[in-house]
């Protein structure tokens, strides 16, 4: 298993846009995915789990990957999250 904590850089956090590019990704892999707030943990394929989360703006989640291709997932999540998932532009 592999994790990391990543800020969520870009103006609308994990909502509507952002989420789906989200869960599009992480559906990409074979591996089990997470994405966790506080004390709240979901599956990182489901956009219903994900927009509960609500996500803002300069807050933190832990993104947990486990499985045979969990590198590379998490590795392309934290890309997407640092890239501000195109609004910084």
């Amino acid at each position: 298993m592999v994790e990391k904590t990543i800020k969520i850089i870009n103006p609308s956090g994990l909502h509507a846009r952002p989420a789906a590019m989200f869960v599009q990704t992480a559906g990409k892999f074979t591996s089990d995915i997470w994405i966790k707030k506080d004390e709240k943990n979901v599956d990182a394929k489901s956009i219903m789990g994900l927009v509960s989360l609500a996500v803002a703006q300069g807050e933190e989640v832990k993104i947990r990957a486990q499985g045979e291709d969990e590198e590379l997932a998490l590795n392309e999540l934290v890309d997407l999250i640092t890239s501000g998932f195109g609004e910084l532009d």
